[in-house]
């Protein structure tokens, strides 16, 4: 786990590697082993200097999150956050130079560990990246990074760092004053020994910056009108984009604030009490949950079907070249593989590829992208109208009109070229796989593969399993998701599947608190204070009222006499039919949208459809519970119903797919975080004031009466 070597001059080389994983990091074992090793060196009068150093890829990946979620007793916790503290403390007034050669990235406990040595040499590396992301899994740098980052860079420069996560190559880290040299890659630990050297010859006693008698902080603390200012706006900012929803930015601030204000070591115990409640909080424990071990699960395909060779792909065929299937060749093309996009034109192909280019050049324009590279991209998407150019293609995806006759069309005409084993996926949002399959000489090889628009960018691909879907056929979809960079979940058919049932649940509450009298800026904020990214009807207008409105009216000729309108399904039906008003596409919605200017609710709304209900503290805490716990109602519902194959699944969906706020873990996540008794108990009464949308399924009752859960607690 740990080595070291000295040589004549006693600098001794300190090297990391950590058994049996890609990256080192710390957890009891390893910051153990690192304590007793980092003491003998401290206490050895051989050893006149120490670099610190890595066998790995990396320097240091952080703290074992298994090592937080797993934490039962917080004054042990913190105790032990207080020996670290103590050694890392030990390393910085122990008289002895030490450096870190940083030969990749340091992140999170590896960039604070950095940060107790006196020197940090880094590598010229690309690849590299150094940062504290500790908040966007809903913890803070516990390891003194709210102490002695502000302290180095200031505390201007320091909060966007620690309140946002951010993550900076090696050349803006030293720019910062993070890192003091980049040296070339491989030659980090002799510059670092080096550093040491020069130090010893000098005469000069090592000390850190907040050490000194005559430090002050960068640009002045807390009580100074400038720190003070800078931390009220802070606050205010942070209040504003969160509602308090994230207890992590706010701890951060407190221990920027209170730690700054006093000495180091009295804010490295401010900082670690902080810490101890971030990692006992439901906030930070579902988020670990769900974005990192969930997220971990779900790119390593975990659940794909095993003695299934893995899929290769080289070129791939996309139906129809609209927004969501330009984003699709978007994706695939920079992926590396070869891309036919197919659509009813050889200029609406074109128009396909030309949305590639206006994108890509955005990213040249910005920096961000070579223009050289963009061609090579481009070169691999091939526009076309000819089904014949389809032939070789692995896989084919359509992206057409939501039409059973039209996709029914295309399945048939694709089938007519493309190879025996090459797989047909659809991405549909609400047909189901089973009855779409059906157009197909091939079920077995037939799959839902549901992008989010627009697909360049968002980061999860729901894969749906037909009822004639083959296992071979799953997980050669699942290794396409992965080629791609996206994120899979897996569920089994139903009309919508599960995002799209899910997601509708939200948008359709809050069409039906409109028809209730709720007043629309009322809705809008409930929304926002829940912790979703936009209001309930704000995001009916962006999938657009009239979407919603044909697929009501799809599914009511589907099923016939047994469809049950609902008040979404009036409201809807109103805004196209009576008023015109389809949604963001048409520059008139819930809300307006002028040529000049911010998006506004639309004042004609009121009109049609009054304010009955009075605001109020109480009201706005009753309808953010409404549009929260509809969507883990229904959630619910497909696990019961076996559309789910898992819980993990539904919270990385919903939390990937429609941006539900990650701090609750997910509509499952959120249930288990009240407890289910809890949650069964709030569902009936929600039920029984607004109807059968809220009624738990029996599955949450047998699991409440028999006191299992969804997750370990």
């Amino acid at each position: 786990m740990l080595s070291f070597t000295q040589d004549a001059d006693g600098i001794a080389i300190l090297e990391l590697d950590y058994p049996g994983k890609s990256q080192n990091i710390l957890n009891a074992s390893s910051m153990t082993a690192f304590a007793e090793t980092m003491q003998k060196l401290l206490a050895d009068p051989a050893v006149k200097g120490i670099v610190l150093a890595s066998a790995k890829k990396d320097f240091i990946a952080g703290g074992d999150l298994a090592t937080f979620a797993a934490a039962h007793d917080r004054e042990s916790f913190f105790s032990d956050m207080q020996g670290w503290h103590r050694l890392m403390r030990g390393m910085e007034l122990g008289g002895k130079p030490i450096a870190a050669a940083l030969n990749g990235s340091a992140l999170g406990g590896g960039m604070e560990v950095a940060l107790a040595c006196h020197y940090r040499v880094a590598a010229d590396n690309a690849r590299a990246r150094f940062g504290f992301p500790e908040v966007t899994l809903g913890l803070l740098p516990g390891a003194g990074g709210t102490q002695r980052l502000p302290r180095l860079l200031g505390m201007q420069a320091a909060l966007p760092l620690l309140l946002e996560g951010k993550k900076v190559g090696a050349d803006e880290a030293a720019r910062l004053g993070l890192i003091h040299t980049v040296v070339p890659a491989g030659t980090e630990r002799q510059a670092a020994r080096q550093w040491i050297l020069d130090l010893l010859h000098s005469g000069q006693k090592p000390e850190q910056p907040w050490d000194a008698k005559s430090f002050r902080i960068p640009g002045g603390g807390p009580g100074t009108p400038a720190g003070n200012q800078l931390l009220t706006t802070a606050n205010a900012l942070l209040r504003e984009k969160t509602y308090n929803n994230y207890p992590a930015p706010r701890h951060i601030l407190s221990c920027v604030y209170e730690g700054l204000a006093t000495d180091i070591d009295t804010g490295l115990k401010i900082e670690s009490r902080y810490f101890t409640d971030l990692v006992f909080s439901s906030e930070a424990r579902n988020m670990i949950r769900s974005l990192f071990f969930g997220m971990q699960e779900a790119n390593r395909l975990a659940s794909r079907p095993a003695n299934v060779p893995t899929q290769r792909y080289t070129k791939i065929g996309m139906l129809g070249a609209g927004m969501m299937g330009a984003g699709i060749a978007m994706a695939t093309a920079v992926a590396g593989i070869d891309v036919i996009l197919l659509d009813t034109t050889p200029e609406a192909a074109a128009r396909g590829k030309d949305y590639a280019r206006r994108q890509w050049s955005k990213q040249v324009e910005k920096g961000r992208m070579g223009a050289t590279a963009m061609e090579a991209l481009l070169a691999r998407i091939h526009p076309t109208a000819d089904y014949a150019d389809l032939a070789g293609c692995e896989l084919v995806i359509e992206a057409v009109f939501e039409n059973r006759e039209i996709k029914a069309e295309v399945t048939k005409k694709t089938e007519a070229v493309i190879p025996a084993e090459a797989i047909f996926a659809s991405n549909t949002s609400t047909l189901p796989i089973t009855g779409l399959a059906a157009a197909s000489i091939r079920p077995a090889s037939f799959i839902g593969l549901h992008f989010f628009s627009p697909a360049e960018k968002m980061p999860l691909v729901e894969i749906i399993v037909g009822q004639a879907t083959s296992n071979a056929t799953l997980a050669r979809a699942m290794d396409f998701v992965r080629a791609i960079g996206k994120t899979p979940i897996v569920v089994n058919d139903s009309r919508g599947f599960y995002t799209t049932r899910i997601f509708s649940t939200y948008v359709a509450e809050g069409m039906t608190l409109l028809e209730e009298g709720v007043a629309p800026a009322l809705i809008e904020k409930a929304g926002l204070m829940a912790g979703m990214p936009v209001g309930p009807l704000a995001l009916t207008d962006e999938v657009s009222i009239e979407l919603m409105h044909k697929i009501a009216l799809q599914t009511k000729a589907d099923i016939g006499t047994a469809y049950v309108e609902t008040a979404a399904d009036r409201v809807a039906a109103k805004m196209v039919e009576t008023l015109g008003r389809l949604g963001r596409k048409s520059g008139a919605g819930f809300y307006d949208y002028p040529a000049t200017g911010k998006k506004h609710l639309w004042p004609g709304l009121v009109q049609h459809f009054p304010v009955k209900v009075g605001a109020g503290e109480t009201a706005v805490g009753d309808l953010i519970e409404r549009l929260v716990l509809v969507q883990s109602a229904e959630a619910a519902r497909c696990l019961a119903e076996g559309v789910l194959r898992a819980p993990i699944d539904a919270d990385i969906g919903a939390i990937l797919g429609w941006g539900y706020p990650a701090f609750r873990g997910g509509p499952i996540g959120w249930l288990h975080t009240l407890g289910l008794p809890q949650a069964v108990a709030t569902l009936e009464r929600l039920a029984a004031q607004h109807g059968t949308r809220f009624a738990p399924p029996q599955l949450l009752r047998d699991m409440a009466a028999q006191g299992t859960s969804f997750y370990p607690t």
